[in-house]
């Protein structure tokens, strides 16, 4: 049979194991116009993953609310999620005869709840839903220990993005536009309006603890128009063995600490300062040579919570077609003394 003559595989013929479950593409880079929580997310991977053998069926599914209910000792978490999935328009990027487009759709139809503490959930997926999932052919194979172990829903995002990208043979990155990756992250209208704060606040605490339990190495790196951040690339790398086996000892350790691990599993012993630092990112050793250790430690001490070499970025980026400093490390210094004045966290 020709290449062109092969059918292309369907999603819907992956099937979950005992590790991990099926999520379709589309579904992982859906925006959210009503945004969801962590819990939410899990709880509809679950149910997604409940249905999976008749997902593109008009039928009702069955699961016991102890199922989702997880570690939490009350339902009412549990009908909270489920009420806000009902109420979920998402947009869903498709191919509608032969174009690109854009579907709306419902991510949860009706359903019923048991009152018994271990009660049962009978729910449907709605119509428009079930046709994008039987027309899926890409998908991200999710990690049921990982999912439960990230903290934040925009790691949970981030993790199933990578999930969906990372066994592509020919790619290891993706440009989004700034407003792209905050749809697809669900980050609230009006919330981390800014790049520093999102960058802070959202995207590297996301990054690190992907870094740190799932089998890849991400990177979010910011692409500027002008002066101003309007692009992102994420980038994706997978670890060796002994890279997949540290993430696997992590998932077992508590939670507790684990950001700081995290930050520790990055850092590397600079030889000179004798001193902890995150490795300067690839994109900014092509804008110009390391500042001292101690300049970087410096600007972390004085100003906490920045990212010292975003800025950096920022610095060389402002500097670019100006005489060069007599002094390059004083000069960020002030430079960063200004930018926090007028990039207050």
């Amino acid at each position: 049979m020709a290449a062109s003559d092969r059918k292309p595989y369907r999603t819907i013929s992956a099937q979950p194991n005992a590790e991990s479950l099926v999520k379709p593409g589309e579904l992982v880079d859906l925006v959210e116009v009503t945004p969801l929580t962590l819990n939410d997310r899990r709880i509809y991977n679950q149910l997604l993953e409940h249905a999976w053998d008749a997902i593109d069926k008009p039928v009702e599914h069955v699961i016991s609310k102890s199922v989702l209910r997880g570690s939490h000792n009350s339902n009412d978490r549990v009908g909270e999620s489920i009420e806000r999935l009902m109420a979920a328009v998402v947009r869903v990027q498709i191919v509608h005869e032969g174009e690109p487009a854009i579907e709306r759709v419902q991510l949860l139809g009706g359903n019923i709840e048991g009152f018994r503490r271990d009660g049962l959930l009978t729910y449907e997926i709605p119509s428009r839903l079930r046709r994008i999932i039987r027309n899926s052919t890409i998908f991200a194979r999710l990690q049921r220990e990982i999912m439960f172990a990230l903290s934040s829903k925009y790691a949970l995002t981030l993790y199933e993005m990578v999930q969906k990208r990372g066994n592509l043979k020919y790619r290891s990155s993706e440009v989004f536009s700034l407003e792209q990756l905050r749809g697809v992250l669900g980050v609230p209208k009006g919330k981390l309006a800014n790049w520093s704060n999102l960058n802070l606040r959202a995207i590297q605490p996301a990054v690190e603890e992907v870094s740190t339990l799932s089998d890849f190495i991400v990177e979010i790196t910011p692409r500027k128009t002008g002066r101003s951040v309007t692009h992102v690339e994420l980038r994706w790398w997978r670890k060796d063995a002994d890279g997949v086996k540290a993430s696997e000892r992590e998932i077992t350790y508590s939670k507790v600490g684990r950001k700081a691990r995290a930050s520790g599993a990055a850092e590397t012993v600079t030889a000179d300062a004798g001193v902890l630092q995150k490795p300067r990112p690839e994109w900014l050793e092509r804008q110009g040579p390391s500042l001292r250790p101690e300049t970087y430690e410096t600007a972390r001490l004085r100003y906490p919570g920045y990212d010292i070499y975003f800025v950096e970025g920022e610095w060389r980026s402002w500097a670019k077609g100006r005489d060069a400093p007599q002094d390059p490390d004083r000069a960020f210094l002030a430079f960063l003394a200004k930018y926090t004045e007028a990039n207050p966290l």
